[in-house]
C-alpha cells in the first residue's frame, strides 16, 4: 500500500527534531486538553504519536486519491456553473475523502473541532499533499485563513466559524485586485457600514482568487472614505452563504489546474468585520501572507520530492547504449544535486517552521497567563527570526522546486515533453511557486532586512557554536570562511550609503546568505543522522563556489557600471 509519508524517512526525521518537545509542551499548555477531550495527548510522546497517526493518514490519502486523481484533475480542471464554480471530480472526491477523514481544521484548538496540531506537523502534511497534488494543495491549505480568524476574531466570529473548517467548509483570502496585485494597499473594493443592520456590505471586483468560490473568505476591502493607502483597508469575513458574490471567470492557467482561480464581483455581498477596522492589511493580511508563505514552501518541497521521484524511476528503467541512464554521470550528477537541494530546502523549511511554532505557541500561551521575562523575551527572539527565514525560504525553495522539476523533465528527455509522464504536470504545476504569495523579487525586498541588520549573520554566529560531529568540523570551517567573506561584501555595500545599490546587489546577497545558512542546517542534520553527511557535503561545496562567483560580481560591479543595467 502506497504511502507518501511512510516512504519519506525525512518526514519522520524533521518530526522528532530535539525542539519538538519544548514546542509541543508550550503549545499543549501542560497537555490541559487531556481533562476535557478524550483524544487529546496525555504527554509529549502521546502527542507526536498522534501527529505520526494523522500524517499516515494523510500519506496514504495523498498516495492512493491525490495521485491517482492527479492527472484526470489536471485534464478536467474546474467549471463555472451559474456564476459559481465546480470542482473537477477527482477534486470533490479528494476533498470529500479528507473531510471524511477529519483532515481539514487539524491546527485549530480542540474546542472548535481541531486537533490542536503544532506547524511542525501541518507542514509536512502540505508537503506531503503537494507531492500527491500540487492543485489539492492549495484547496487544502487555504484553512490557514481558520488560524487567522482563530488569532484575531472576536469569541462570537470563531464560535461561528471555525467548527465550520473541521466539517470540510472550504476557504479562501480575497486580497488581490486587477489594478492591486502585489500592490495590497491600493485595494479599492469597498466596504460600507449600515448602522440600522449593522453589517457591512462589500462592492467591487477581486482578481487571482485561488479557491475564490469558497463557502468562507476572509476579504480586504476600503472600509474608510477618501482613503488611499493601507490605513483605510480592514478586513472582513464573508459567508458564500448570504448571496452577493459571483464568480465572472476562472483562469486558464498554465498549471495547478485543479485549483479554481477566480475573477470575483460582490455586489452589496454581507460580510462582518474581523478584528478592528483600518487594520485590515497593516496586521491580519500580513500575517496571513507569512502563513501563505510558508505553505508555499512546503508546496515547493512537495512537488520538488515528486520531480525527483519520477526522474530516479525513469533513469533506472530507461537503457541508453546498453546501460540505464542513471549509471551516465551527466545523469547521476543530476540526480545527485536534486536530491542535495531538497534535503536543504527541507531544512530550510522546517527551520522556518519551528521558529513559527515558538512564537506562535508562546503567543498563544501568553493569552492564558503572564509570561515569565525569558519567555518573552524567547517569543521575541523566535519572531524575529521567523520573519527574516518566512521569505527566505519561499525565495530559495520556491527557485529551487523549478529547478528541480527543470532538470527531471530534461532527464526524461522527449519523453517528459509529452503528457505520457507525470513530469509533464509536475513541471507546470512547479511554475507558480516563485510567482504567488509573492514573487521571488519581492521575496528578496522582504529579506534583505535580514541582511541590512545583520540577523543572517548572527545567526550563522549561534549555528557555529552549536556541537557537531568531529568529522564535520572541516566543513564548519569551510561555513565560517564563507560568513567572514559575506560579512565583508556586505560591509563593502552598506559602506556606500546608496540604497539603489543596495537593491541592485540584495539577491545576491539574500541568496549568499541562504547558502550558509542551509549549510550549517544540514551540518546540524548530519549531526544526528549521519546519511545527511553526503548531502551536507556536496552542498557546502556547490554553496561555496556560488558565493565565490556572488561575491566577484559585487565587487567587480560597482555604483557607476549599475547604468549599463538600466533599460
Amino acid at each position: 500500500m502506497d504511502n507518501f509519508y511512510k516512504d519519506n524517512k525525512n518526514l519522520q526525521f524533521h518530526l522528532m527534531h530535539p525542539d519538538m518537545k519544548r514546542i509541543v509542551t508550550i503549545k499543549e499548555n501542560g497537555f490541559e486538553d487531556r481533562e476535557h477531550f478524550d483524544y487529546a495527548p496525555m504527554d509529549y510522546e502521546d502527542a507526536v504519536d498522534s501527529y505520526d497517526k494523522i500524517l499516515e493518514v494523510i500519506g496514504r490519502l495523498s498516495a492512493e486519491i491525490l495521485a491517482k486523481n492527479a492527472e484526470e484533475v489536471d485534464s478536467e480542471g474546474a467549471k463555472i456553473v451559474d456564476s459559481h464554480v465546480v470542482y473537477a471530480r477527482g477534486t470533490q472526491e479528494n476533498h470529500e475523502a479528507f473531510t471524511k477523514a477529519g483532515m481539514y481544521g487539524v491546527t485549530l484548538p480542540r474546542k472548535y473541532g481541531g486537533l490542536n496540531f503544532s506547524i511542525i506537523p501541518y507542514v509536512i502534511a502540505a508537503e506531503i499533499i503537494a507531492r500527491g497534488d500540487a492543485g489539492f494543495a492549495n484547496i487544502w491549505g487555504l484553512q490557514d485563513c481558520a488560524e487567522t480568524i482563530n488569532e484575531f476574531a472576536s469569541e462570537e466570529l470563531k464560535a461561528e466559524y471555525l467548527p465550520r473548517i473541521n466539517q470540510g467548509q472550504t476557504a479562501a483570502m480575497d486580497l488581490t485586485e486587477p489594478d492591486a496585485g502585489s500592490d495590497l494597499q491600493n485595494v479599492q473594493l469597498k466596504a460600507t457600514y449600515n448602522a440600522e443592520k449593522d453589517i457591512w456590505y462589500l462592492n467591487g471586483v477581486k482578481r487571482f482568487i485561488t479557491n475564490g468560490d469558497a463557502d468562507i473568505s476572509l476579504v480586504l476591502a476600503r472600509s474608510e472614505e477618501n482613503t488611499r493607502d493601507a490605513r483605510g483597508l480592514s478586513l472582513f469575513l464573508f459567508d458564500q452563504g448570504d448571496g452577493g458574490l459571483q464568480v465572472r471567470r476562472l483562469e486558464n492557467k498554465l498549471g495547478i489546474k485543479g485549483s479554481p482561480t477566480c475573477e470575483l464581483v460582490f455586489k452589496d455581498a454581507p460580510a462582518k468585520l474581523m478584528g478592528t477596522q483600518k487594520m485590515g492589511l497593516i496586521k491580519y493580511v500580513m500575517t496571513l501572507m507569512n502563513s501563505a508563505r510558508l505553505g508555499v514552501g512546503a508546496q515547493s518541497v512537495g512537488i520538488a520530492e515528486a520531480a525527483y521521484r519520477e526522474a530516479v524511476k525513469y533513469a533506472r528503467e530507461r537503457e541508453q547504449f546498453g546501460k540505464a541512464i542513471n549509471n551516465y554521470p551527466a545523469i547521476y550528477e543530476m540526480l545527485t544535486v536534486m536530491k542535495v537541494k531538497i534535503d536543504a530546502m527541507r531544512s530550510l523549511l522546517y527551520e522556518t517552521a519551528r521558529s513559527v511554532d515558538m512564537y506562535k505557541s508562546l503567543g498563544a500561551l501568553s493569552e492564558k497567563r503572564a509570561l515569565q521575562k525569558e519567555e518573552k523575551l524567547e517569543m521575541k527572539r523566535y519572531n524575529k527570526r521567523a520573519d527574516v527565514l518566512t521569505p527566505l525560504q519561499k525565495l530559495i525553495n520556491s527557485e529551487y522546486c523549478n529547478q528541480i522539476a527543470y532538470d527531471s523533465l530534461q532527464i526524461h528527455g522527449g519523453s517528459g515533453y509529452m503528457k505520457d509522464f507525470p513530469i509533464e504536470r509536475i513541471y507546470r504545476d512547479a511554475r507558480i511557486t516563485n510567482i504567488y504569495e509573492g514573487t521571488s523579487q519581492l521575496q528578496v525586498v522582504a529579506a534583505i532586512r535580514g541582511v541590512s541588520n545583520k540577523a543572517y549573520i548572527n545567526m550563522f554566529r549561534e549555528y557555529e557554536a552549536m556541537e557537531v560531529s568531529p568529522d564535520l568540523e572541516h566543513l564548519r570551517k569551510t561555513l565560517a570562511k564563507m560568513t567572514d567573506q559575506y560579512e565583508k561584501v556586505v560591509r563593502r555595500v552598506q559602506e556606500e550609503e546608496d540604497n539603489e545599490y543596495l537593491d541592485f546587489h540584495a539577491r545576491r546577497l539574500v541568496e549568499a546568505a541562504g547558502n550558509i545558512l542551509m549549510g550549517h542546517l544540514l551540518v546540524l542534520d548530519a549531526t544526528r543522522e549521519p546519511e545527511y553527511k553526503k548531502s551536507a557535503g556536496i552542498f557546502i561545496k556547490m554553496a561555496r563556489a556560488e558565493n565565490i562567483n556572488k561575491v566577484g560580481f559585487i565587487n567587480n560591479f560597482s555604483q557607476r557600471d549599475m547604468s549599463e543595467f538600466k533599460q
